[in-house]
């Protein structure tokens, strides 16, 4: 095999936000620095590149040169930080009522 080096089609904003997501994550969680195969910003890379190219992981994780296992804890672990941006139903429906929308799109 053979090194390369690609562009990933996401604006850096994008991944410097999920990066503070994750960064913040690993604080509440604990985790102390440098304990982990990749840093936050190399960790928001692969969950987005994962989501914007549909990459499967084993690929992704020998990209990033740590195992199939932690790519798969550190895919989830992104997915689930992401997923807590959310609004809940309840929020929705209160800002759809308060905008006066008789529907949900």
């Amino acid at each position: 095999m053979v090194p390369y080096a690609a562009m990933l089609d996401i604006p850096r904003p994008v991944v410097a936000y999920v990066a503070r997501l994750l960064a913040a994550h690993r604080r509440r969680i604990g985790t102390p620095r440098g304990s982990r195969a990749l840093g936050p910003f190399r960790q928001a890379m692969f969950v987005l590149r994962w989501f914007r190219h549909a990459t499967d992981v084993p690929a992704l994780a020998r990209d990033a040169g740590i195992s199939q296992a932690t790519g798969y804890r550190y895919l989830h672990e992104g997915i689930d930080v992401l997923a807590d941006q959310a609004p809940d139903l309840h929020e929705v429906l209160q800002r759809c009522q308060a905008d006066g929308l008789t529907h949900v799109e």
